[in-house]
């Protein structure tokens, strides 16, 4: 499905000051930013891409602000449907400072390896219609967030958290006036399509390169011992019960491990993610999903596939290492 280069307005107002935006990357409901207002400051987490520049500044004006009264942009990390609109946002809204991962701060001051990387995967003109101009942000107006690192919105306390097991250079936002979790891809994937009555259901993001399954694990620990009430997902929105989601990702976790060990051969990569397809596949019935496996393979195909390409990566490296 080809992206929409015009981002219109489409969001949800999550309470206490927290807006979740529509990027449109894909599809509707697939990709999000959110928008923290406190009093007369704002920030971003996430960014989507450079398409979405025009509904953050409707939706600011919308809330009564202006481009000046963004005090930070924090990508999660820098993967593009969570930071491939930095750089435009940065040269928008101008007294805004970028706040992200020590390993992700030079993929973002100089992002000419992303950008060649991402054309080498799917071509120029589908880099361009996708993510739009990629542009650098000023190193004068980046900060590097250690673990634990903390902002300010009117008093409104942002503490940044080192997060692996997804990607090196994740970051989650703990926010503890709404006691939420800004969670980029650490606390998985969950899309509206496929809801039940028995609620949300998870997905675990292996993407390459980075799968780390025991890091993965400390730290969900890490971040369910913060006793949060609710997530804020990047893919997609609000979910409740974070107790209870990250049993499931622990579960799923584990799965991708034993899915891996099972894998043999010059094909291991489609084994693995054929494994994968029919392992979500039977966690959607048993979460009461009737959705046909057409319409299943059309909303989690794409994320099957890269997944499928994190776990074979992180094969090789324990094979590497001799575990």
């Amino acid at each position: 499905m080809k992206a929409s280069t015009t981002v219109k307005l489409s969001y949800q107002d999550l309470g206490q000051g927290i807006f979740c935006i529509d990027t449109f990357y894909y599809r509707p409901k697939l990709d999000g930013c959110y928008l923290i207002k406190e009093g007369n400051e704002a920030a971003l987490i996430d960014t989507g891409t450079s398409h979405v520049v025009p509904a953050v500044l409707e939706l600011l004006a919308l809330q009564g602000l202006q481009p000046e009264q963004v005090k930070y942009i924090i990508p999660t990390h820098v993967h593009l449907d969570h930071a491939g609109g930095t750089g435009q946002l940065m040269a928008t809204l101008p007294n805004a400072e970028m706040v992200i991962h020590p390993a992700g701060a030079q993929h973002m001051i100089h992002p000419e390896k992303i950008i060649a990387g991402t054309i080498a995967v799917y071509g120029e003109e589908v880099f361009k219609q996708r993510y739009g101009s990629i542009i650098p942000v000023p190193e004068s107006r980046t900060i590097e967030a250690e673990d634990g690192f903390e902002l300010f919105l009117s008093g409104r306390r942002l503490q940044c958290l080192h997060t692996l097991g997804h990607a090196k250079h994740h970051l989650c936002i703990w926010d503890e006036q709404s006691r939420g979790l800004f969670t980029g891809d650490t606390f998985g994937i969950s899309y509206r399509e496929l809801d039940t009555e028995q609620g949300p259901f998870m997905f675990l993001p292996s993407t390459p390169i980075d799968f780390d399954p025991e890091a993965w694990h400390q730290t969900l620990d890490r971040l369910t011992d913060l006793n949060p009430k609710q997530l804020f997902l990047t893919h997609f929105c609000r979910v409740d019960q974070p107790a209870l989601r990250a049993q499931s990702l622990h579960e799923e976790i584990d799965a991708y491990v034993a899915i891996a060990k099972n894998a043999h051969g010059e094909q291991r990569e489609q084994q693995i993610k054929e494994a994968m397809s029919q392992y979500y596949l039977q966690r959607l019935r048993a979460h009461g999903s009737t959705l046909p496996e057409q319409e299943i393979d059309e909303v989690l195909g794409m994320d099957i596939a890269l997944c499928a390409q994190g776990v074979e990566v992180w094969l090789k490296r324990q094979e590497k290492s001799g575990k």
